[in-house]
């Protein structure tokens, strides 16, 4: 019997694929103009914070291990989540992507579910895109938000005397990972937590109320991303093993793939959890400590420790090259 042809974006043309993906969206009260104009326009409270993130297939994202929806989803958490560390409010979304001809149409469709399903849990609106032919799958996500009548929180706000703590998952993504290379589809939760991140949604915000000195998201490791923060604030930050939990599956994957649990939680990278600073006294609910910050030390080459000693274990994170 004959093999049904599977419908490509080729066969479907650019701007009905656009069309495809962009009908039905739905509004938001800060935007005018969505998709279908040369350009979007919105309104924003207080300053406008804007980030990019690119996700190119192969890197941040394996079709073998993650399905077009979950990768949908994905784009959209790993992006806002951006926006969370900076204690603002989510706004906008714009997507660019390139797609080789013989993307089946289906594809598309489930990848658009998978935005459509995380903006509407992240409360970001979809205004728009552009839509190229490459070799391979390559997204890029920009995304806006708005700051409404508080500062941003920034990285450099960190003092000596504060407390860290982080709110979220640790370690989940990292493990799924390790799973997946080593060629399991379980534990399901950690798998899972790889496909797409669990953002802790509107804890940036409460924390910026708060009273944040700094923060950031945990995309490339705990510790990577800390230290991204004690360089910038000119300070040390330790962090206090007893303190970091790990998760039953996260404790599976590393038992049998013997590593040391604790190099998920603070080397793993992509559970975008949230890790600040805080007075004594301002820690919101939620939020568990983990450490704190300290004075940096002239000739102190280490920007984080861990029980006032360097992790050794495992390289602190990710990077690029």
């Amino acid at each position: 019997m004959a093999q049904s042809r599977v419908s490509t974006v080729a066969d479907l043309g650019e701007f009905a694929l656009i069309d495809r993906i962009t009908a039905g969206l739905p509004g938001s009260p800060a935007v005018s103009v969505g998709p279908g104009d040369d350009a979007a326009v919105f309104l924003v409270n207080g300053s406008a914070v804007v980030s990019v993130d690119l996700f190119v297939e192969g890197v941040h994202f394996r079709q073998e291990w993650s399905d077009p929806f979950d990768i949908g989803r994905k784009v959209v958490a790993a992006s806002v989540a951006d926006l969370e560390a900076m204690g603002a409010t989510p706004v906008a979304l714009v997507l660019g992507m390139t797609l080789p001809r013989d993307t089946a149409q289906a594809w598309v469709d489930q990848f658009a579910a998978g935005v459509r399903a995380e903006a509407e849990r992240a409360r970001i609106a979809l205004v728009g895109g552009d839509i190229s032919q490459a070799d391979r799958i390559v997204v890029s996500a920009s995304v806006t938000g708005q700051t409404d009548a508080w500062s941003p929180v920034l990285r450099t706000g960190a003092k000596p005397g504060q407390l860290v703590a982080f709110c979220g998952r640790l370690g989940w993504a990292g493990a799924g990972l390790a799973a997946l290379a080593r060629g399991f589809r379980s534990p399901k939760a950690v798998v899972d937590a790889h496909r797409c991140p669990a953002v802790p949604y509107g804890a940036g915000r409460i924390a910026a109320q708060a009273g944040a000195g700094a923060m950031i998201d945990v995309s490339d490791g705990l510790l990577a991303d800390l230290a991204h923060m004690a360089r910038a604030s000119g300070v040390t930050i330790n962090v206090e093993s007893d303190r970091l939990d790990v998760a039953e599956p996260v404790g599976a994957v590393a038992a049998a793939t013997g590593r040391d649990p604790l190099d998920f939680v603070l080397t793993g990278g992509e559970d975008h959890a949230l890790v600040a600073t805080f007075d004594l006294g301002d820690v919101p609910e939620g939020w568990l400590v983990i450490g704190s910050v300290e004075e940096r030390a002239a000739d102190d080459a280490s920007f984080v420790l861990v029980d006032h000693v360097v992790w050794q274990s495992a390289p602190p994170g990710w990077t690029h090259f």
